[in-house]
């Protein structure tokens, strides 16, 4: 911007900033289509912008341009009124969502340059440093006012955001999945996966500064994360990743003392409300398993699940161990080995076969179920199943 001797204190300013404002006013539809051609040929963002995103644009830098020529009107040196900046609320939410801070600034500087090559053209006669002037206070002011509002707009934007979250977390755990989670989790741009959920004892801390710290903790760890803390309970889904395993080491730091636990992968949000379940009923069991690995895979605590009136772990125990061994001679097998105390010799003296024939069927076990009767978990998990495999086929007379 070329710089000239400033003259507002001169006798007849006055008069040169009238004869300047009404030049501005007759130049305000002009300006402004001059600042759209200048935005379309300079900025690749603004052209990759729908028509209908454009249109809104045109109408704030046109809005923009108003408002400088009223506030130039009653502008003077000693007074500096603040500029009216109620033109940014001209824009629907949409679009301060998809024009970045930076994008707006682009704005104003494109208007101040269009104003700045007319200024010979604009300003009354020996009023082109008031205008220059003018067009510098002016469009500092508003940088700042536009800083302003999408700080507004993203501490607004921020606690909508986290009530959404706080509403999926919710959902999920309670099993509620209908329209609304599937319009939330669209609210929040959520298209992760697969998903794993992760529950676990929430730090000492407000539940504001937990999620925080977590997401700062996902973000640098590349990992895409939904939390809510529900009392003492820590729930965070987490979407996007590889191995479930290595993303819930990056954010264990970030739980308080005691279990984690993950549940099973499933394909997408909308289907993690059973992942969500069988971690909540892992961190209620967990306690029975004092020596479980920090984390813990919900499949891992099948049976405590099960013991603790967990409906889909015994459900799962008996599809996946008792079904596939009932009816054959391996169930006979697998419950005398157990009764026996896992005694090779003892099995085989009861069922009359060779120790090698029990060994065949042990094997057999363990490839059918991927449970290893050798194994003491693994030894405990199979009679469980066992066990409700049977009252599962418990003749219904027999119950009270």
């Amino acid at each position: 911007m070329t710089q000239r001797k400033h003259d507002s204190a001169s006798p007849g300013g006055d008069r040169i900033r009238e004869d300047t404002t009404r030049r501005l006013e007759r130049a305000m539809g002009s300006l402004g289509t001059a600042a759209m051609a200048r935005m379309d040929e300079r900025l690749p963002w603004f052209r990759a912008l729908s028509a209908e995103d454009r249109s809104w644009v045109g109408l704030v830098a046109q809005a923009g341009i108003a408002a400088f020529v009223e506030w130039f009107q009653h502008a003077d040196e000693e007074g500096r009124p603040t500029p009216n900046i109620e033109f940014f609320g001209t824009a629907p939410r949409e679009l301060k969502r998809s024009i970045s801070l930076q994008q707006t600034v682009d704005i104003v500087r494109v208007v101040v340059e269009v104003v700045d090559e007319r200024v010979d053209e604009l300003a009354a006669p020996g009023g082109e440093a008031q205008l220059e002037h003018a067009v510098l206070r002016y469009t500092r002011d508003v940088a700042f006012a536009a800083a302003q509002v999408y700080a507004r707009e993203a501490e607004v934007r921020g606690a909508w955001d986290a009530r959404l979250e706080a509403l999926i977390v919710d959902a999920l755990v309670r099993g509620q999945v209908d329209d609304g989670l599937h319009s939330w989790a669209a609210a929040l741009g959520w298209t992760s996966s697969p998903v794993v959920v992760l529950a676990g004892r929430a730090p000492d801390d407000k539940p504001e500064a937990v999620i925080d710290r977590l997401r700062d903790k996902g973000r640098r760890s590349g990992i895409d994360v939904l939390a809510g803390v529900q009392g003492d309970r820590l729930i965070v889904i987490v979407g996007g990743v590889d191995s479930a395993s290595a993303a819930t080491r990056q954010l264990l730091s970030r739980f308080g003392p005691g279990p984690v636990v993950i549940g099973p992968e499933v394909p997408d949000l909308h289907t993690a409300a059973r992942s969500a379940r069988a971690a909540v009923a892992g961190l209620r069991a967990a306690r029975a398993w004092p020596d479980a690995p920090r984390p813990v895979f919900a499949d891992d605590l099948l049976a405590e699940r099960a013991l603790d009136g967990d409906e889909d772990a015994r459900a799962q125990l008996v599809e996946n161990v008792y079904v596939p061994l009932a009816g054959t001679p391996l169930l006979d097998t697998l419950a005398t080995y157990l009764e026996q105390g896992t005694s090779l010799e003892a099995t085989a003296r009861l069922l009359f076969v060779h120790p090698n024939t029990v060994r065949y069927r042990l094997k057999k076990i363990t490839e059918l179920t991927g449970y290893q009767p050798t194994e003491g978990r693994s030894a405990f998990a199979l009679q469980v199943a066992v066990i409700l495999g049977r009252l599962a086929e418990a003749d219904p007379r027999d119950r009270p």
